[in-house]
């Protein structure tokens, strides 16, 4: 039988891959990839010739089969997403479960993923947080944001830049104009970016400088 490497790719600077990551990318048989034409940047720097295959939240229902079929059969398979650990807020919860029940030897790498430094960068406690990754866009956001108001530990959430300004508004509907909050953003990149103040504060900082990239925000607990 085969073997299943969860294997995680920089979130923006390419120095950040690991020596083991590389070296086991290219010794897979196959590569999943979520974007193939974005990661062909990534095997191409790192001279890895390993074949690829497209796999993304749009076929992953579809290919998980042929998959832990190729790996019962002796395959070794890496998989990573565009950026970041595969299965936070990416495709892989659904093949690294159906290799589990299949009794697959799944091996997650370690390395980059963009809410770790953002929760340390932020200054907030983080000796205890939940991260709850993006926040529902309809059904459901207003139902989550009302539990979350009670939530006293560290609260981490992922967010684009078009709607990073409407998350805040909400934050300060629900959460009180005065509660602290980081915002990261291009984490690891040339614009690297980090914003701390009051939800208030924050707010009105990027009503006046709109978003762009990546980002994370990270807020304090009730007290």
């Amino acid at each position: 039988m085969g073997k299943l490497f969860l294997v995680p790719t920089p979130i923006g600077n390419l120095e950040d891959m690991t020596f083991r990551a590389v070296k086991v990318l290219k010794e897979a048989d196959l590569i999943l990839a979520e974007d193939t034409r974005n990661s062909g940047k990534l095997l191409k720097h790192y001279e890895i010739q390993t074949p690829m295959q497209s796999h993304h939240m749009h076929n992953e229902h579809k290919t998980v089969e042929g998959i832990v079929s190729r790996i019962k059969a002796g395959e070794t398979i890496a998989l990573i997403s565009d950026a970041g650990t595969p299965a936070i807020s990416d495709p892989g919860f659904l093949l690294t479960r159906a290799c589990v029940e299949a009794g697959i030897e799944v091996d997650c790498l370690p390395g980059a993923t963009a809410f770790v430094p953002a929760l340390v960068n932020s200054g907030l406690p983080n000796d205890k947080f939940v991260f709850e990754g993006f926040l529902p866009v309809k059904k459901g956001r207003q139902t989550r944001l009302k539990f979350l108001a009670e939530e006293r530990r560290t609260m981490v959430f992922y967010e684009s830049p078009h709607k990073l300004i409407k998350t805040l508004s909400n934050f300060v509907e629900y959460f009180g104009a005065d509660r602290k909050v980081s915002v990261s953003r291009e984490i690891t990149k040339m614009h690297e970016e980090t914003v701390r103040g009051t939800l208030a504060e924050v707010l009105e900082y990027y009503t006046s400088h709109p978003p762009k990239g990546e980002i994370v925000v990270v807020v304090e607990g009730k007290s």
